[in-house]
């Protein structure tokens, strides 16, 4: 019975990864890893614990591991251009909390955006755990961004610890100088959260908020960085003691088959970077305008619709959730979101795609067009979902492999066996 078991299990990962090979995969916060990252993830580092810092552990049997997080360490400050890197948080969310850990107390003011306006519900969730207390940065619709006169006042009043930049429903670059400026006359942290834009940032092709004023950076290495899921914290070094002494209070085992997959993912972005992120935003831009141009109520339209990975449109009868869902049986994967004129973050009248997936196979602009034909055909035409999932099908039959990577040829929906 086990055994059957087990044979279950395996068909359902097994058809699991040949339909999401035939669909569209446009979640703005998932990626395709290269073969050379899988490899390190099913390796024998995924049953090893290496707690504590680098050559100073609390276990034995670590000489490896050390020799790889030397090496993780100084690609990563490279990729960043940051002078710490922290990668212990196994999850964005849990280097938020790192975040908070390290550099706040219980009752210490955070402002962030609220989840209505894009931000994410790991600034609500972590501020509660941690006793802080988080008011909404104002939001501009019109510029789909953090509005800096509004944001002045709120600051000024609250006197924030940290300001925190960033969103999951991310556009265009946050205003990183000017808040700043506006954090130097309270004294507060700016922080920024960029698991959406990470590998943006790494490419030069977004912003660079340590550059630009930020002195702490969080990110997931899985969305526009094509890594294996996991979180990273950037920093300037005067913070590196607190940052790492928070991340290992709260991770016991940072996952090193996961430092083994970003090692290799940071040397692919080292290599393929600049290329695959500049693709990514054409792509974004494109397909913004396509949909914009067949009837679709795209937002950011007076901005020039998006500088990110990110396309963000406004579903029929404002009902994200049954646009998704139609979407999905077409095989076009994407997610419902929030907008700022939605009462509640739960009503969901967006949704919300993203590009970073289907650059690496390959495509680019013209492909976009494509997929504003699909998209259209869906949502507004309504034609039947068996039509448009046919058409989806024939369309990836030609993107079957991962680009951007040191191995050609490298098929993206492969089961993996051993």
């Amino acid at each position: 019975m086990s055994m059957r078991d087990v044979e279950t299990i395996k068909n359902i990962v097994r058809e699991h990864t040949s339909w999401r090979g035939s669909c569209l995969n446009m979640i703005a916060s998932e990626n395709v890893a290269s073969k050379a990252v899988k490899e390190m993830l099913i390796s024998d580092l995924g049953n090893r614990y290496a707690i504590g810092f680098l050559h100073n552990r609390f276990y034995s049997g670590t000489r490896y591991v050390d020799e790889l997080e030397g090496i993780t360490t100084d690609l990563a400050k490279k990729v960043f251009k940051a002078e710490h890197v922290n990668y212990v948080p196994i999850s964005g969310t849990m280097a938020n909390l790192v975040l908070f850990n390290a550099m706040t107390a219980p009752g210490d003011v955070v402002t962030a955006l609220s989840v209505i306006d894009g931000g994410h519900a790991s600034f609500r969730e972590t501020s509660k755990i941690h006793g802080v207390s988080l008011v909404p940065l104002p939001f501009s619709m019109d510029l789909m961004n953090i509005d800096v006169g509004e944001a002045e006042k709120v600051i000024a009043r609250v006197k924030p610890k940290i300001v925190l930049l960033g969103a999951s429903e991310i556009l265009f670059p946050h205003p990183v100088r000017e808040i700043r400026r506006l954090a130097d006359e309270v004294g507060a942290i700016v922080a920024y959260d960029s698991a959406h834009v990470l590998g943006l940032i790494a490419g030069g092709t977004f912003q660079d908020p340590l550059k630009e004023g930020a002195e702490l950076v969080t990110g997931s290495t899985h969305k526009t960085f094509f890594g294996p899921q996991g979180g990273i914290i950037l920093s300037k070094g005067r913070f590196a003691s607190e940052i790492d002494n928070a991340a290992w209070q709260l991770v016991n085992n940072h996952h090193v088959h996961r430092v083994a997959g970003l090692s290799v993912a940071l040397a692919e972005f080292l290599a393929f970077g600049k290329e695959y992120t500049a693709q990514v935003v054409k792509n974004a831009h494109r397909l913004a305008e396509e949909l914009h141009d067949v009837g679709i109520d795209v937002l950011g339209a007076k901005m020039g619709f998006t500088r990110s990975h990110q396309v963000i449109f406004k579903a029929p009868n404002n009902n994200g959730d049954a646009t998704a869902k139609r979407l999905e049986d077409c095989y076009i994967i994407t997610t419902k979101t929030p907008l700022p004129i939605d009462k509640t973050e739960e009503d969901c009248s967006g949704v919300r795609l993203g590009t970073q997936e289907i650059t690496r196979l390959g495509m680019v602009e013209d492909d976009m067009a494509k997929i504003a034909g699909f998209v259209k055909r869906t949502v507004i035409d309504r034609e039947d979902p068996m039509a448009i999932r046919a058409d989806v099908r024939n369309m990836m039959a030609g993107f079957r492999a991962v680009n951007f990577a040191f191995e050609s040829g490298d098929a993206a929906y492969k089961y993996v066996s051993i």
